[in-house]
């Protein structure tokens, strides 16, 4: 597996622990709950991140991502994004992946689809823990990895529909706390 690749899955791996963990703390009387992610409640929120979850296995399975919605799966939304999430750990710790990944005709290298994913996966985990009442910092080391790539992957045609204006974090702040605040949340 090329470098970039390895790089780019490791922190994959890493992201999805963490929101694992975050995954966790959910329960039934919290799925009506508002998250940090505008006009989204916890039901909301866990059907996207099945969603993000099933187009990165894609990535990793077919070198290719549809824009297709996926539709939630019915019972337990909590237990159907923890069992994508391993199916999306197979997919990645598989045979090699190709070079290239095929996103709506785009073509992307496959580390930046992980580190993108990465992205994604661990800052919605922590809205997963703060829509369930939780102060669950990101990782110190997984933060400062992701803040350096964020600028990459989070522009201003972001703003202000995929992800809200930056806001100034507090001085001294912890990387998890810096990124957050990159990508408008208040830690």
């Amino acid at each position: 597996m090329p470098g970039t690749l390895a790089g780019g899955v490791d922190l994959l791996e890493r992201s999805v622990s963490y929101a694992l963990g975050c995954l966790r703390l959910v329960t039934d009387g919290a799925m009506a709950n508002a998250t940090p992610c505008r006009d989204w409640d916890l039901r909301a929120l866990l059907a996207h991140l099945d969603d993000a979850l099933t187009a990165l296995a894609e990535a990793a399975e077919f070198g290719r991502v549809g824009l297709e919605p996926v539709p939630p799966v019915p019972g337990d939304p909590a237990a159907a994004v923890r069992a994508r999430a391993g199916e999306l750990l197979g997919a990645w710790a598989g045979e090699p992946h190709a070079d290239l990944v095929s996103v709506a005709g785009a073509p992307m290298t496959a580390g930046v689809i992980a580190g993108a994913g990465a992205l994604e996966v661990a800052v919605h985990g922590w809205d997963v823990a703060r829509a369930c009442g939780h102060d669950r910092p990101l990782p110190p080391a997984l933060a400062a990895e992701m803040l350096g790539l964020s600028a990459l992957f989070v522009t201003a045609a972001d703003r202000p529909e995929r992800f809200a204006a930056p806001i100034e974090p507090p001085g001294g702040a912890e990387p998890g706390d810096r990124l957050l605040a990159f990508l408008g949340r208040r830690a």
